[in-house]
């Protein structure tokens, strides 16, 4: 969730100041109402509940889709931002500060559209145009900077992960053993291979191993090798990752490595922040690199093949 979390921190505190372009004072339940329909992020369901009771309490239809857009925002579905543009595009004409609920300015109302846009084209692999409106976009609010800046960070790693070619021959040393493995040999007789970057110290990885154990155990199941990597392996981090992995019985599935001090595959892959997946197909090209839970991850599987299944957090 890093990328929308990221977009409604910089809109909600750093736009969110309603009162101030306000041309009538709204009633409580009008706020109340407004204040439902702003927070809920249930289901798609649930927010057109909210959106009834916003309508029959007088909240119009500039607000409406802000919060259509916030909801869409926060569950990362880009292809649901992409679907307002129109909407917003028409409502632009019509725009009035006074009915907005999150933007203090028309400038900050403009970035957005202008924001919709370079998302559409992201989505339709148009890149000069996600430039051309991105840039627009800053221009007019640069204090949503942090909001924007991860999908040109997401745009520039799909295009360097697109020069990238594994070398399968590399070997690489288990955390248990003293005898170098090269990839090549984990990767036969299956359909592609998972690269999960952790570290004993990120309390982000500790915390999210049982979920990757589960999605290893299911993907394994189905083909997919599985290889965890520990990097910048320090002495003290060696020790540290080999007494958590004893704390599970039985050991979690795939092959636990440490990774190249001379040459890296986290340096290879951008890695960022921890935990790390990267799928990798036969050839050595990256099918997917970011965060565990981004969608985008299970859609690259579903591509190897259709019948994966997300497999429920324990």
């Amino acid at each position: 969730m890093f990328r929308s979390t990221l977009f409604l921190v910089a809109l909600l505190c750093q736009l969110l100041t309603p009162a101030l372009a306000q041309e009538q004072p709204r009633s409580k339940e009008q706020e109340t109402a407004l204040d439902d329909l702003l927070s809920e992020r249930e289901s798609l369901a649930a927010l057109e509940r909210v959106i009834e009771i916003a309508r029959n309490n007088g909240i119009g239809e500039q607000a409406i889709l802000e919060a259509k857009f916030l909801f869409h925002v926060d569950r990362e579905e880009d292809d649901a931002i992409a679907a307002l543009l129109p909407a917003f595009l028409t409502r632009n004409n019509a725009f009035k500060l006074g009915d907005s609920a999150i933007f203090s300015t028309k400038e900050d109302w403009l970035a957005v559209i202008e924001y919709i846009h370079a998302i559409s084209d992201l989505q339709q692999g148009d890149h000069a145009g996600f430039k051309t409106h991105i840039t627009e976009a800053f221009w007019l609010s640069p204090r949503q900077a942090s909001a924007f800046a991860p999908h040109i960070e997401r745009l520039r790693l799909t295009d360097a992960m697109q020069l990238v070619k594994l070398d399968f021959t590399l070997k690489l040393t288990p955390l248990t053993s003293a005898e170098p493995l090269a990839l090549q040999a984990l990767f036969t007789g299956n359909k592609a291979m998972l690269l999960h970057f952790w570290s004993p110290t990120s309390r982000e990885c500790e915390d999210s191993l049982p979920d990757f154990i589960a999605t290893a155990t299911a993907l394994q199941n189905k083909g997919i090798a599985i290889v965890s990597l520990l990097t910048a392996p320090s002495p003290e981090s060696l020790t540290k990752a080999r007494n958590l992995l004893k704390t599970f019985s039985p050991t979690p599935p795939g092959a636990w490595l440490i990774d190249s001090t001379e040459a890296p595959l986290s340096r290879e892959l951008r890695l960022q922040s921890y935990p790390l997946f990267v799928l990798v197909a036969p050839t050595g090209s990256v099918l997917f690199n970011g965060d565990p839970s981004d969608d985008s991850f299970w859609k690259a599987l579903l591509k190897i093949d259709p019948e994966i299944v997300r497999p429920t957090a324990p």
